[in-house]
């Protein structure tokens, strides 16, 4: 991904369809992850591998991951929150998989059903896993750290917490620790402290990219915040869809459309077409049709004539 300078990973028909109220067809969402490739996202988090009995929409999981992996140039990303759903998406072929586990023991309990130290011992049982399959099939693991910033269920998150679970979670095995503002709590100063605490410890090539939720509207100004100090990677969903269902009140992913729009206009490489990503937004609207869709630059348009000279200078 060398045409870039910022990896965006769309994790709307995992994150996002999560907390639908209603179950979008198999079909829509192979439609969905398409015309997102086709618009040049490389990084798209396709599913999660859990009960379908718990999450009913993620049932066709399997087929999902296995169809994405025919798109050409696709990182295919997906979550498991335990040991055999990781077994089964590196099963099905998954590129990357995202082991969540929660700084706040409450909110982990409610999520994963385990303390944080269990959940350690979980993913180090997975990373064995993964080392033990030939060199050419492992999947990478990101240790996804939540409620980073704080936690509706159990108040304010101590740093230092999130720092020693990072630590854990590389001496696990993981290939990447990734921070969320699962509850949207998060603030520019606070995203600059926390990452840089983060990265003194476990290093940069550890240091995974930005979950950020934009649920009191600080989304975008934590991104900033982020790129400040040398953060490349960022999450968003496709008209915002997603939050977290064992975290009340943590709905609002960043729209994916604004933030490509952001950078873009600041100068910076994305590698996707901002009118075929809008576009996309016909999939929600057909595949959901009583699901709001968020998102400014979808609703005002982009500029006519494209960027301002002053801007496309900042890319020269």
């Amino acid at each position: 991904m060398t045409d870039i300078d910022i990896l965006i990973s769309e994790v709307g028909p995992r994150d996002g369809l999560q907390m639908a109220k209603s179950i979008m067809s198999t079909a829509d969402k192979k439609r969905w992850i398409t015309d997102a490739h086709a618009a040049g996202l490389r990084e798209i988090e396709v599913c999660s591998f859990v009960p379908p009995k718990l999450v009913p929409g993620m049932a066709d999981a399997d087929e999902i991951t296995r169809f994405s992996k025919t798109l050409p140039g696709l990182h295919v990303a997906v979550l498991a929150p335990n040991y055999r759903g990781a077994e089964a998406a590196m099963a099905a072929g998954a590129d990357k998989i995202t082991v969540p586990i929660s700084v706040s023991a409450p909110h982990n309990r409610a999520n994963v059903n385990k303390t944080p130290e269990e959940s350690i011992v979980e993913i180090a049982r997975i990373c064995a896993l993964r080392d033990s399959l030939p060199e050419g099939q492992r999947p990478a693991i990101e240790g996804g750290l939540s409620t980073v910033w704080g936690c509706t269920i159990a108040g304010p998150v101590a740093q230092d917490d999130v720092v020693r679970l990072s630590v854990a979670l590389v001496e696990a095995g993981v290939d990447e620790v990734g921070l969320a503002d699962t509850t949207g709590m998060a603030d520019p100063a606070g995203i600059r402290r926390v990452f840089k605490a983060v990265r003194a410890e476990i290093g940069e090539d550890k240091l995974g990219g930005a979950h950020l939720h934009n649920t009191r509207g600080l989304g975008l100004a934590n991104v900033l915040a982020a790129l400040d100090i040398g953060i490349t990677t960022f999450d968003g969903s496709l008209a915002g869809l997603g939050g977290c269902p064992f975290a009340p009140g943590a709905s609002g992913n960043i729209v994916t459309e604004d933030l490509v729009y952001m950078l873009e206009e600041m100068g910076l490489r994305t590698g996707i077409d901002l009118e075929k990503l809008i576009a996309v937004r016909k999939v929600l609207e057909s595949g959901l049709p009583d699901e709001p869709l968020y998102g400014f630059i979808a609703q005002v348009g982009l500029q006519k004539g494209g960027k301002r000279p002053d801007r496309l200078a900042v890319a020269s």
